[in-house]
C-alpha cells in the first residue's frame, strides 16, 4: 500500500512533515476476547439438554473465525458437536500456521510466498478470518487489489478487526479513493479497540481541519491510540496540546507525550524533545535525544547537535555518546 501520513499536511500550518507507514501492512494480533460458551440454567429450572450440533454452522464461524489456538482449542472441548463442527477451523489453523512459515522462512522452512499464500487461501477458504487478512496482504503487495479487498471485506465481516482496519486503510488507497466506506469500517475497528484503526481514523478526521467536531473527534482517537501504546498517535497527540487543537493548550501534556513518543523511537519526537531540553539548559540529555534524531535520519538534528558538542566538554560529550549508543526502545504497538 502506499505510504499514509502521521500529520495530517492539506490544511494544517504545523511546521512538522509528515512520517510515513511501514510500507507492507502490519497485521497486529487481535485481542482474544474470553468467550463464555457455555453456563449452568438457573437452579429454579430444571436442567435443559443442549444440543450444540443444532447450532448453524455460519453462526458458528462467525463466532469462531476469528478465535486464535487456543481460544479454538477450548471451544472444540465444550462438547462432542462442537469439535466435529470446528475441525475445518482447526485444520485452518494448522494450514495459517505453516503459511506463516513459509512467509517468513521460519523454523527450518524456506520462505516461499508462493506456497505461503496457497496455505493461507485453503485456511481461509475453511472459514479462518486470521487467515483472510494474510492472504488478503499478500495480494494488496502484488497489486491484486481486488482480491485484497474481498479478503478484507470477509474476515471484517466476521468481526476481525485487524481486517476491518484493513479494509478501511485500503478504501482510502484504492483510486478514487472512498471515504465513506473508510471511515465506516475504521470506526468499527477503532470501537473493537484496533489502535491502528483508532489513530488511522484519528488521521482522517483530523484532515478535514475546517470541521471542529471532526477535530474534537480526532483527538479523542489519537488519545485512545496513545494510551494503547501507538507511538504515532503519541506523537500527535502531543502536537494537538502544543498547538491547541480540538482542546486547549497545555504544554506540559504535550511534553509528556513527546517524551513518551521520543523513548518509544520516534525520531521526529526525539528531535522536538531534545529541542525541548535544550531549551531548558539540559545539555547531556539533549545530546543524547538529538543524537539518536541524527542517527534515524532527522536532517534538522545534526546542526543543534553539533552546536551543543562544541558547549561541552570532552568528558560530558563521550558520557551523552555511550548513553546513546546504549539506548534501547521502550516496547511499543
Amino acid at each position: 500500500m502506499k505510504n499514509n501520513q502521521t500529520w495530517p499536511c492539506s490544511s494544517s500550518s504545523s511546521p512538522f512533515s509528515s512520517f510515513p507507514l511501514p510500507k507492507n501492512l502490519t497485521t497486529s494480533d487481535n485481542s482474544s476476547r474470553s468467550v463464555r460458551l457455555c453456563s449452568r440454567q438457573p437452579p429454579s429450572k430444571p436442567p435443559q439438554q443442549t444440543d450444540f450440533s443444532s447450532l448453524p454452522y455460519d453462526v458458528l464461524i462467525k463466532i469462531a473465525a476469528s478465535f486464535d489456538q487456543p481460544n479454538l482449542q477450548s471451544a472444540s472441548l465444550v462438547c462432542r458437536s462442537w469439535s466435529e463442527a470446528l475441525r475445518p477451523l482447526r485444520e485452518a489453523m494448522m494450514m495459517l500456521m505453516w503459511g506463516k512459515r513459509f512467509k517468513h522462512g521460519k523454523r527450518g522452512v524456506r520462505q516461499n510466498i508462493e506456497k505461503a499464500l496457497d496455505m493461507f487461501t485453503k485456511a481461509a477458504a475453511r472459514g479462518s478470518a486470521l487467515a483472510m487478512v494474510d492472504a488478503g496482504l499478500i495480494y494488496w503487495e502484488r497489486g491484486e487489489k481486488v482480491k485484497a479487498l474481498d479478503l478484507y471485506l470477509m474476515a471484517a465481516q466476521l468481526g476481525n478487526s485487524s481486517a476491518q482496519c484493513n479494509l478501511g486503510i485500503s478504501y482510502l488507497q484504492v483510486e478514487p479513493p472512498n471515504t465513506e466506506q473508510a471511515l465506516k469500517w475504521l470506526y468499527k475497528a477503532s470501537k473493537g479497540g484496533n489502535i491502528r484503526a483508532q489513530y488511522q481514523l484519528a488521521l482522517c478526521l483530523h484532515r478535514d481541519g475546517g470541521n471542529k467536531s471532526n477535530i474534537r473527534e480526532a483527538v479523542k482517537w489519537y488519545t485512545k491510540a496513545a494510551e494503547g501504546g501507538y507511538v504515532r498517535a503519541m506523537y500527535n497527540i502531543s502536537l494537538c496540546y502544543s498547538f491547541g487543537e480540538g482542546l486547549s493548550r497545555n504544554h506540559q501534556v504535550a511534553r509528556k507525550w513527546m517524551k513518551r513518543a521520543a523513548d518509544r523511537g520516534h525520531s521526529k519526537a526525539q528531535f522536538e524533545h531534545g529541542l525541548a531540553l535544550y531549551s531548558e539548559g539540559d545539555m547531556i540529555k539533549a545530546l543524547v535525544y538529538l543524537e539518536l534524531a541524527s542517527r534515524a535520519g532527522e536532517k534538522g538534528a545534526p546542526h543543534v547537535k553539533n552546536v551543543i558538542v562544541h558547549r561541552l566538554s570532552a568528558a560530558s560529550r563521550n558520557h551523552a555518546m555511550l548513553l546513546a549508543d546504549s539506548w534501547r526502545a521502550l516496547p511499543s504497538n
